[in-house]
């Protein structure tokens, strides 16, 4: 109960009231997929993820016998959900719909009419939302996002941790926050309690550990967002001095997507960046976006290491 509390007033500093009796601790939130899809899903049944996102999905969905279906990301000054394409891709398979808030590795954030769309999508068709808000709190504007947790349109299922909150992935709690209509909601839950019974995953040192190391999240989240700023800045000072290379627009989160001119695959690009230049990047394949010419870069690496690293990145296409 105690670990619980302190996620509610997590929560209560964004005036959110969460309430400590809808909240499931899990080890991480791989295992609160698990247990949603374990939830939902018979085996064959579907779940609706966007594109581009993070590749961990497809690995949680295939040990669980979940099919997963892509929905696109559109950008357009920035990104957004393809609402047309989104119901298209919903069978009578589909049980719900993943989205990413803010979304790795695009960094944007659902918007207050996103949000209610995408409530009103999944009541009419009875579907749950799942939503991953590992990285909530790293915005890089001033404005608070939304945050699913406490939604009530639709069965909702919002999911964070302190791996990405607190920088704590080794003390393996996370959570998962049951909320919506009150019927599908006490259902799900009293389901919920028995697949989380029967693991009986988070260790108690840990679970009593946990207001300690959520009210310890401030220290480490300034000193990361501060070299995500300095980082991009230094990209975009270099990105002036030069006319092959642009930053798609980004509102918070770890990543920067740079679009790169499309001369050979991505993973071809990134292979050879790591051979001759000793610069890692990730390749835009790996995050389903749609064609070449896309690279993925870490905002949290060093500072001096990011500007030679974007310096020996960008000498590629002078």
């Amino acid at each position: 109960m105690s670990a619980r509390l302190a996620i509610t007033e997590y929560y209560s500093a964004r005036s959110i009231r969460v309430s400590a009796d809808d909240i499931v601790l899990t080890t991480s939130t791989s295992e609160a997929y698990s247990f949603v899809f374990r939830l939902l899903c018979n085996p064959g049944d579907e779940v609706l993820i966007p594109a581009p996102s993070y590749p961990l999905f497809a690995f949680l969905a295939d040990i669980q016998d979940v099919k997963l279906v892509r929905y696109p990301l559109v950008y357009d000054h920035g990104w957004q959900i393809d609402f047309h394409s989104l119901r298209q891709a919903i069978t009578p398979r589909t049980r719900g719909v993943i989205v990413v808030n803010p979304n790795n590795p695009t960094g944007h954030f659902i918007k207050e009419n996103e949000l209610a769309k995408l409530n009103e999508l999944c009541a009419a068709r009875e579907l749950a939302l799942i939503a991953d808000e590992v990285f909530l709190d790293f915005a890089l504007g001033d404005a608070r996002p939304v945050t699913f947790a406490g939604s009530r349109g639709a069965l909702t299922f919002a999911m964070s941790g302190l791996s990405k909150i607190a920088g704590l992935p080794q003390m393996k709690m996370a959570w998962l926050i049951a909320s919506g209509p009150e019927e599908l909601k006490q259902q799900a839950l009293e389901k919920l309690e028995i697949i989380a019974d029967t693991y009986l995953s988070p260790n108690a040192p840990v679970q009593l550990a946990t207001p300690t190391l959520l009210g310890m999240r401030g220290g480490f989240q300034k000193q990361l967002m501060t070299r995500v700023r300095q980082n991009l800045a230094e990209l975009g000072r270099q990105l002036e001095r030069q006319k092959a290379c642009t930053r798609l627009e980004l509102e918070g989160g770890w990543y920067a997507v740079l679009r790169v001119p499309a001369v050979q695959t991505d993973e071809e690009m990134a292979t050879a960046l790591l051979d001759a230049k000793d610069v890692y990047v990730h390749p835009g394949h790996f995050f389903d976006f749609g064609g070449d010419g896309f690279l993925v870069l870490s905002l949290i690496t060093r500072e001096a290491e990011f500007a030679e690293g974007m310096k020996r990145l960008l000498s590629t296409f002078s």
